[in-house]
C-alpha cells in the first residue's frame, strides 16, 4: 500500500521563511505522521598544505558525476519542491534553497512552477525509496547515456541509512543550441522508423581540447529521515541539501578534513551552515565555463575556478 509521502513525490514526479526557522526542529504534516574535526580555513597556512592541492583533493573526494560524464552544474532555473512537511518549515527550506540558487547565479522557479528539485520527508524513508524507484523508474534512470551514476548506486539510494539521501539525474546538452545532446530510448522525432530520427543532430565545432557539450542537471529528488535529521538544526539541514542539490556530491565522500556543512551529520558543531569552503566550491562550479574536453583537464578548470572564489571570498572577508 502507497503512503501519502510516496503519493505526493510520484504525483510532483510525474508532472514533468519564517525568521526563527533556522533554530526550530522540522515539523512533519499531521496527516503524514505515521510514516574528525576539520581543517578550516585559517589553518592552511600552518598545516603547510598548498590550497591548490586541498581543492583538488576536495574535488577529487566529493565530486559524483554520472557515469563518465564531466561534473554537472543547473542552469538558469530550479524549481524546489517541498513534500509532506508544514506549511512554515516548507516555506522555510524553499526560501532557503532559493537564496542559495540566486547567490550562485540561477534564478528561482514562478509560482506554480514544475518542481525539477523535490524535498519529501518521510519517518520510513526506506518504504518510500523503494516505492518511488520501483513506481516510476524512468524518472531516476531514464536511460540515456551518461544521465545517471548507474543501478548500484540506485540500490544505495534505496538501502541507505544517513540521515539524508539522495538521487540526480543529469543529462549532456549542447552548449550552443541547448539541445539534448543524447538520445532517450523510446523518444525520436519524425518519423520513428528512420534511423537517423531516434537521435539529436549536433553540429560539433573541430576541437581536440575543447567541447561544446556541457552536463547540466534536470532533477534531484531528495528524501529526509525526518527522525535523524532532528539531530541538527534546520539551517544546518537546509544548507546540506542545498549543497548537495546543487552540485553532484558522492553520498560517500569523506569530508572529515574539511570545513564543511557535509560533515554536520558526524560532528553538529562543524559549521552552522554553509561555509567559506563550501561557498566557494558552489561559486567556483557556477563559474567555470566547462569547456575543457576531458574529465580531468574539465576537473582541473573547474579547481582552478574555485580556487579564484577563495581568494574572493578571503579578500571580502578579510
Amino acid at each position: 500500500m502507497l503512503t501519502l509521502a510516496a503519493l505526493a513525490v510520484m504525483a510532483t514526479l510525474s508532472i514533468e521563511g519564517d525568521a526563527n526557522a533556522s533554530n526550530r526542529p522540522l515539523q512533519v504534516a499531521p496527516q503524514a505522521a505515521h510514516m574528525g574535526e576539520p581543517v578550516r580555513l585559517e589553518d592552511i597556512e600552518v598545516t603547510g598544505r598548498p590550497l591548490t592541492t586541498l581543492i583538488d583533493t576536495f574535488v577529487a573526494e566529493v565530486a559524483a558525476p554520472a557515469g563518465r560524464r564531466n561534473l554537472a552544474r543547473w542552469d538558469r532555473e530550479v524549481c524546489v519542491g517541498v513534500v509532506n512537511l508544514q506549511d512554515a518549515p516548507a516555506r522555510y527550506i524553499t526560501n532557503r534553497v532559493y537564496a542559495v540558487a540566486e547567490d550562485i547565479g540561477l534564478r528561482r522557479g514562478a509560482p506554480g512552477c514544475q518542481p525539477n528539485v523535490v524535498i519529501v520527508a518521510s519517518a520510513e524513508p526506506d518504504d518510500l525509496a523503494r516505492t518511488v524507484t520501483a513506481e516510476l523508474p524512468r524518472a531516476f534512470r531514464p536511460g540515456g547515456p551518461g544521465m545517471d551514476r548507474g543501478g548500484a548506486a540506485l540500490e544505495r539510494f534505496r538501502r541507505s541509512d544517513d540521515a539524508v539521501r539522495w538521487w540526480t539525474v543529469s543529462m549532456p546538452i549542447d552548449s550552443m543550441t541547448g539541445q539534448r545532446a543524447v538520445r532517450i530510448p523510446g523518444e525520436c522525432s519524425g518519423n520513428c522508423s528512420v534511423t537517423g530520427q531516434f537521435a539529436p543532430n549536433i553540429y560539433m565545432l573541430a576541437s581536440r581540447v575543447t567541447t561544446q557539450i556541457v552536463d547540466e542537471i534536470v532533477k534531484t529528488v531528495v528524501i529526509l529521515d525526518i527522525d535523524k535529521v532532528a539531530s541538527v538544526t534546520s539551517q544546518q539541514l537546509v544548507d546540506y541539501v542545498s549543497m548537495i542539490v546543487f552540485a553532484q556530491v558522492d553520498p560517500e565522500a569523506d569530508t572529515s578534513a574539511y570545513a564543511s556543512v557535509l560533515n554536520v551529520f558526524e560532528a553538529p558543531d562543524a559549521a552552522a551552515g554553509l561555509t567559506q569552503w563550501d561557498r566557494a566550491y558552489l561559486e567556483g562550479l557556477y563559474q567555470a565555463q566547462r569547456t575543457q574536453r576531458g574529465p580531468g583537464a574539465a576537473r582541473d578548470e573547474i579547481a582552478a575556478s574555485i580556487h579564484r572564489a577563495h581568494t574572493r571570498l578571503s579578500s571580502i572577508e578579510e
